[in-house]
Order: structure tokens, then C-alpha cells, then sequence
């Protein structure tokens, strides 16, 4: 029997973190995004055409993407996407600055900037659950209907749309994929029941 998946966790805000190393000032920025064009957005915004150097890296799912931006290879996104793997989280990216202040670091002192700046920025980043959101329908007859609506007033749901047929009410709604069961049970108990929450394909 095969354990459930372990929780994804992304950021609940940005968050920002300084280091000063050798002269050398790193500033690294994490931030929750959905997609990988969305984290080339917020790259764009969080560089500094300034500084030395702007490398980043992104975990969305399955896909990554890291850029040692000048820096010699292997010395600034790999660690910083290992600083994002390391902290267990899903869509964030991490952009960490580099203003050169003069003295050589050598890679391994790069390595250890720019993954520990990193590292550090997610450690005392605020962290969140993502949850998996999905799509369900209502039909209930008009004598449930105020049964329905207080059940859906107390829950946690988003009403996509509301279509009022000769049979009754449908509702389609959007909620937390581990709600069905409770809402569903909710709304039975509530109608005696004759209404019932149908989950619908993914989209």
C-alpha cells in the first residue's frame, strides 16, 4: 500500500534576505508563482540592471529552470535551486542579486553566497500548504433551496455560477478537494438526502 503524496508547500508571501560577503552584497528575493512565464515576469521586475549579476532559479511542478547569469557555471542557480529543493517547496522562484564589491570569492565561496542567501531567505520565509482545488455541481429542487444555500454559506466554496432550471437550482462550485466529502454529507444530511454534490472532471 503506497504512502499518500506529502503536502506541497509554497510561499505564502515574498520575502527578502541580505548578505554582505567579502564587500560583495547578495540580495535574495523568493516569491510564489504559477507558471514559468509568470516567473520570467517577476525576474524581469525583482532584477537590477546595476548590479553585477541577477541568477535565479524556479521549481513549478516538474519544471525548473536556474541561470548562473556570468557567474562561473555551476556556482549560483544550481545552488539556488537546491536551496528550494532543499526547503521542500513548489512553485517559488528565487532571484538572488550580486552587487561585486571588489574581492574574488572563488566558487566555492560563490556556491556558499549565493545557496546560503538562498537558503536562508526561505528559511524565514512565511510557508503554506497548496491546495488542490476542485470543480463540483449542486442540483437541488426549490423546496431544498434554503436548506442548500445555508449549508453553502457556512462552507468553504467559491460559486462559479448559479442556473435556475424548471427542476430546480444548479451550482457549480469550486472548493478544496479534501472538503467533497463533508459538503457532500452536509448538504445529504441538510436535504434528507435528495441532494448530493457531484464532483465534475478536471479542467
Amino acid at each position: 500500500m503506497s504512502a499518500e503524496p506529502a503536502e506541497l508547500r509554497t510561499l505564502a508571501a515574498p520575502h527578502r534576505y541580505e548578505l554582505l560577503v567579502k564587500k560583495s552584497r547578495f540580495l535574495a528575493q523568493a516569491v510564489p508563482v504559477e507558471s514559468p512565464e509568470l516567473a520570467m515576469v517577476a525576474l524581469a521586475e525583482l532584477s537590477d540592471a546595476g548590479a553585477t549579476h541577477n541568477c535565479f532559479a524556479y521549481h513549478i511542478g516538474d519544471q525548473y529552470r536556474f541561470s548562473d547569469d556570468g557567474e562561473p557555471g555551476g556556482t549560483a542557480g544550481r545552488p539556488i535551486l537546491a536551496a528550494i529543493e532543499g526547503r521542500g517547496l513548489d512553485r517559488v522562484l528565487v532571484v538572488v542579486t550580486r552587487w561585486f564589491g571588489g574581492v574574488k570569492l572563488g566558487a566555492g565561496g560563490l556556491v556558499r553566497a549565493y545557496g546560503g542567501s538562498a537558503s536562508e531567505c526561505l528559511r524565514t520565509a512565511q510557508a503554506c500548504v497548496i491546495r488542490h482545488r476542485v470543480r463540483a455541481r449542486v442540483q437541488a429542487g426549490f423546496t431544498d433551496l434554503g436548506a442548500v444555500y445555508a449549508v453553502l454559506e457556512r462552507s468553504d466554496v467559491e460559486r462559479l455560477g448559479e442556473d435556475y432550471r424548471a427542476e430546480g437550482l444548479v451550482v457549480e462550485l469550486e472548493l478544496d478537494e479534501r472538503d467533497l466529502d463533508d459538503l457532500s454529507r452536509s448538504l445529504a444530511d441538510a436535504t434528507r438526502g435528495r441532494v448530493r454534490l457531484q464532483p465534475l472532471p478536471g479542467v
